[in-house]
């Protein structure tokens, strides 16, 4: 435990860190080069996280559990063979997904409502083949559980993003121009990773062999996960294409769809993400330690793992909720001189509890060997959601993509605790604690509307937003601890335990 809290507490403080300066650079572009350019750079760089799927998404987690593995025998030269050979094999596959868009560009430049998207999607490949290199150490570094290496090198890219962005858009651009040089911003800032994240392997003792024939077994093992991502991948450039889209046939302009699209994904969305900046560390840190508990056959220790970090999440995942509903449209008319955001925002908090638990059974089911099962569930989810916006656009406009979202999470998240309880025999049971959630989360919202409410007659926006979050946040936790949600008796005994030993230890 003390081991997991520790990863845990690393790779949170970095990923506040990042997430932090994400946030505010995203608040900036909004600002800076308005809804339309950003919508714009979203729809191209979905179809590059597509490509990015193929050499990034299933070649990291097999690299981590399989150095993992190497580090139960202590075989060290197989694990700098596993390196060299996935550098070879990510390098070119990357290389040829390259050569596959620039031949071919008439295609994709087909799927594209602006034809400047396919401009930026140009600049933009590049950081694909660094990315591949990047993915690899990455995964090694994983493996070892280095997550101080792991985190810093993604904070080193988002500054390296943020400063070539903040050069590049110095001065005033038209709305292509605009998304182009965020483009630029964002290559540059995957080649200077890619770098920083070699030099940190050889740091922290990694070495480099002649490639073997484990490529075999690297491919057979992320074959599978590779192609299943791959397919889950296009979901999001497909939402891309089909929202703009069903906005035009609603009567919209191209350029009013491609704004709301922006504000919707580039502004409101990352907003809705923030609690899975502390599930995603603890994700994290689960796939190599329940990767080397399965290799010890040690069940116990996975069962205590799948129960805790479903309640974490849930938890976590909850407590923005009522502020997002109380103060939605105060947040959005704030950062980013959009009331449409803030609606949205509002409208779409409830998202964030399903997929906090989509987020954390995903990596529970992976970290178990059980990514194709867990795919699928995804892939019912997603089913439900294009039906959704699909259907649901002509009525609800933009806000059929938080329904489509909301249900996709809901069903995913459900399948994959009935698979959970099915592969594991653990009993889960998360329905009592979420119907407290709901209903701590309706009286939070009203009270945080009501004094948000009244305080903005007294105070500034800024200081009104701080002083009735904080109200919100602190009274949502007194509840959660009043109905027992929140156990922190055992927080109580660990920290008192831990002084204690200090003590006995100053002593000795």
């Amino acid at each position: 435990m003390k081991s997991i809290f520790k990863s845990v507490a690393i790779i949170t403080v970095f990923s506040i860190l990042t997430r932090l300066l994400g946030f505010i650079f995203r608040i900036y572009l909004s600002r800076t080069i308005g809804a339309e350019a950003l919508g714009i750079y979203q729809v191209s760089l979905s179809v590059l996280f597509v490509l990015l799927t193929f050499v990034s998404s299933g070649l990291p987690l097999i690299i981590s559990r399989m150095v993992a593995s190497f580090r139960v025998s202590n075989d060290k030269k197989a694990e700098s063979r596993l390196v060299s050979t996935s550098l070879l094999f990510s390098g070119i596959i990357s290389i040829i997904l390259c050569l596959i868009v620039i031949l071919f560009q008439g295609i994709f430049k087909n799927l594209f409502t602006d034809e400047s998207c396919m401009m930026i999607l140009i600049i933009l490949l590049p950081s694909l083949v660094f990315s591949s290199f990047y993915c690899v150490f990455r995964g090694a570094l994983w493996g070892k559980d280095n997550y101080f290496a792991l985190c810093i090198s993604e904070l080193f890219e988002q500054i390296v993003k943020i400063i070539i962005c903040v050069i590049l858009l110095g001065k005033t651009l038209s709305v292509v121009n605009s998304a182009i040089s965020v483009a630029w911003a964002f290559t540059l800032s995957c080649v200077a990773s890619a770098i920083f994240v070699m030099v940190l392997y050889f740091v922290y003792g990694g070495r480099l062999s002649k490639p073997s024939n484990i490529y075999k077994s690297l491919i057979k093992q992320s074959a599978p996960i590779t192609g299943i991502r791959a397919v889950g991948s296009f979901v999001q450039p497909l939402v891309a294409f089909m929202i703009p889209n069903r906005l035009v046939k609603l009567g919209y302009t191209n350029t009013q769809a491609l704004s709301i699209y922006g504000i919707a994904v580039g502004m409101t969305l990352p907003l809705l993400y923030l609690p899975n900046t502390l599930i995603g560390s603890l994700s994290t840190a689960l796939i190599p330690d329940i990767s080397m508990a399965v290799a010890e056959n040690n069940t116990n220790h996975i069962e205590k793992r799948i129960q805790s970090s479903l309640t974490f999440s849930i938890f976590v995942s909850s407590i923005a909720v009522p502020v997002y509903i109380g103060l939605g449209e105060m947040i959005g008319q704030f950062l980013y001189a959009d009331i449409l955001s803030g609606t949205l925002l509002m409208k779409s908090a409830w998202i964030m509890i399903p997929m906090g638990i989509t987020n954390i059974t995903s990596a529970l089911l992976n970290s178990l060997g059980y990514e194709i099962k867990s795919f699928v569930n995804y892939i019912c989810g997603a089913l439900a959601m294009f039906l959704c916006i699909w259907f649901l656009t002509s009525f609800a406009g933009i806000n059929a993509l938080a329904i489509g979202l909301g249900l996709c999470a809901i069903i995913t998240s459900f399948l994959n605790i009935r698979m959970l309880k099915q592969k594991t025999k653990v009993s889960i049971n998360i329905l009592k604690p979420l119907i407290k959630i709901v209903l701590i989360i309706l009286p939070c919202s009203a009270l945080t509307s009501f004094v948000g409410s009244l305080l903005s007659f007294i105070f500034p926006t800024f200081i009104v937003l701080i002083l009735a979050g904080m109200i919100s946040v602190i009274t949502f936790i007194l509840l959660c601890i009043i109905f027992n949600i929140v156990d922190i008796s055992s927080y109580y005994v660990a920290i008192k335990n831990k002084l204690k030993f200090k003590k006995n230890k100053v002593k000795s």
